[in-house]
């Protein structure tokens, strides 16, 4: 998911979002363990997504502080 796509998401669709991804991040863990995955680089990019998106979760929390 590209930061402009997470920008354009509200605050509930991002945390559903971010749950979703920790959800897929938490199963190719477990696939990784049993020797299931074939790509171990998808561990990374969901790491860097998971940041990517806590990150712009932050900042909107920020914003709505400051317009409050």
């Amino acid at each position: 998911m590209k930061i402009k796509d997470i920008r354009e998401l509200s605050l509930p669709e991002l945390e559903k979002s971010i749950r979703d991804t920790r959800d897929q991040l938490l199963e190719l863990k477990l696939k990784k363990q049993t020797g299931q995955v074939e790509n171990t680089a998808e561990l990374t990019q969901r790491r860097k997504e998971i940041a990517k998106m806590e990150t712009i979760r932050s900042e909107k929390i920020r914003a709505e502080a400051k317009s409050a």
